[in-house]
């Protein structure tokens, strides 16, 4: 058998087979398209299940940027928020401290008035702040609360040494509800022997009254100086001494701190006096004054 002729063979049993399967088609049509919807929709699914995957990987994807972006955003906020805090602890204590200034200036409400909310408006258009304007904003309120907190602390130590100057300023009477029954500047002297300059005030008072300090300051002396008798000097440092003399009892010893108001000895008779009263004397930079122009607190009558 040669070659041409098995290859002839070959032909015929192929065009028998596809004779074949052309009449089994024919006889049945429906499983062959089965057969072939199969294969069609093996192929689709494959498919499908490869986009599938695309697109899960994509969500993914884009699931984890999401995530990413409103970690970031969150740590913004709470920064945010951490320095809103601190400005507001500032804005607090400035109100306090603003406060507590105009109560001790003795202003009243009206400006001064820190719990009144401020009055604000606008009428342009709305729009969203853009995160950095934010920020800008807050880092220059920051700036003008520091000014602020500044300014304010200057006021309190200036009113602080205004406070302290008045404090250390004679103004008050040295007895209290009393009177006075001899001023200052020339009289007759009360033992009858002519006419002599009164240095200082007489207060009427009873043996044992409490004799105060006029001002803040320190005890300079105490002890018997002539006819003083027994006399406290209370040194202001602002130049002022006062004098409180013809004591029965010196209460307050040499270095005590005193202020306003506190006792420093009791009323009495002591050195050349008539009777129990109490002999007060202001004294600037080494010269006498006049008493009166320092006192307010006079009183007016014995309790």
């Amino acid at each position: 058998m040669t070659v041409q002729t098995l290859l002839n063979d070959m032909r015929g049993r192929l065009a028998q087979v596809a004779r074949g399967t052309r009449a089994r088609a024919a006889e049945k049509p429906v499983s062959m398209a089965i057969v072939i919807a199969a294969a069609g929709m093996f192929a689709a699914g494959a498919m499908n299940a490869a986009e599938m995957a695309r697109l899960q990987d994509v969500a993914a994807a884009h699931e984890a940027s999401l995530e990413q972006t409103r970690r970031e955003a969150q740590r913004e906020i709470n920064a945010l928020a951490a320095r809103m805090g601190e400005l507001q602890a500032q804005a607090n204590r400035l109100n306090a401290l603003g406060d507590r200034l105009a109560r001790g200036a003795g202003l009243d409400g009206g400006e001064f008035d820190f719990d009144r909310p401020v009055g604000l408006g606008g009428t342009e258009p709305v729009s969203d702040m853009p995160a950095r304007k934010l920020t800008d904003g807050m880092q220059a309120l920051d700036v003008d609360l520091a000014h602020s907190g500044q300014q304010l602390s200057v006021l309190e130590a200036l009113l602080f040494d205004r406070k302290l100057e008045q404090s250390a300023m004679p103004s008050r009477s040295p007895v209290a509800s009393s009177f006075m029954t001899s001023g200052y500047g020339y009289r007759a002297d009360p033992f009858g022997g002519g006419g002599q300059f009164h240095r200082g005030i007489d207060f009427d008072a009873r043996t044992g009254d409490p004799v105060m300090a006029v001002a803040d300051g320190v005890v300079s002396y105490s002890g018997v100086r002539g006819g003083y008798g027994n006399v406290v000097e209370v040194d202001h440092g602002n130049g002022y001494v006062t004098r409180y003399a013809h004591n029965s009892r010196n209460v307050a010893r040499v270095g005590d701190l005193v202020r306003a108001g506190q006792e420093i000895a009791k009323a009495g008779s002591t050195g050349r006096s008539t009777g129990a009263h109490v002999h007060f004397e202001v004294w600037e930079n080494g010269r006498v004054q006049n008493p009166r122009q320092f006192l307010g607190d006079m009183g007016v009558s014995r309790q």
